[in-house]
């Protein structure tokens, strides 16, 4: 029912998507990407692409009653999934994603999931990048009228009959073989900041104010 009343939603209001050339390009030639979204926002993410068919694209999903609901609709919308779980040892799910990932599918994950702070970046995408080699696209969108859902994050679900943006770009940092602590931290909040931006630009695009909980610099 949810993934219906998210493709009714999307099929009926207007969007608009901005910065995406690269990273369809991508996708398109099969060229595996890694996807960064806040969880705010992830249940939009099949239509951040524009993918041929068959394209091969998996989301991590929490095991918390909303991670479960998001990771249904992205499968109900064509996307495979990777559950996380307490019980997983992060070594054995990054084995599982780089596996994906050599495998030629592209790779989303939620930021600041499964359970915040919210938009506060891990550092699992920048692990993954300096694995796997693949490029780091980050991802949003915005809605001039949304639900929102009682989570953790107020996580958003898009209403019919509305104006959309879908913004993207590409977080292109180099990735040390062996960076330090301190160069970890740099490349985490250089992430994020990259996931403020967009996420920022896709809000005032539609006369919304941020929602950054971090003043943006300047």
């Amino acid at each position: 029912m949810f993934a219906a009343y998210v493709r009714f939603s999307f099929r009926t209001s207007r969007w608009t998507r901005t910065g995406c050339e690269e990273m369809d390009a991508c996708v398109s030639r099969g060229e595996p990407v890694i996807f960064v979204v806040w969880h705010q926002r992830l249940i939009m993410a099949p239509y951040m692409f524009n993918a041929p068919e068959g394209a091969r694209i998996c989301a991590l999903t929490s095991a918390a009653r909303a991670g479960r609901l998001a990771g249904q609709i992205l499968v109900r919308l064509g996307w495979e999934t990777i559950p996380m779980s307490s019980h997983k040892r992060h070594v054995t799910l990054s084995r599982e994603v780089l596996k994906r990932i050599k495998q030629g599918c592209s790779v989303g994950i939620a930021a600041d999931g499964p359970r915040g702070p919210a938009r506060v970046s891990s550092t699992v995408p920048i692990v993954w990048k300096r694995s796997s080699g693949a490029r780091v696209f980050t991802v949003a969108f915005a809605q001039k009228r949304v639900l929102r859902l009682p989570t953790w994050d107020k996580q958003m679900l898009p209403l019919p009959f509305t104006r959309g943006v879908i913004t993207c770009q590409e977080w292109s940092q180099d990735v040390p073989r062996k960076p330090s602590e301190q160069e970890v931290e740099a490349l985490r909040l250089s992430l994020e900041a990259s996931l403020d931006e967009i996420t920022d630009a896709a809000d005032i695009k539609l006369g919304k104010p941020s929602e950054n909980p971090r003043p943006m610099a300047g």
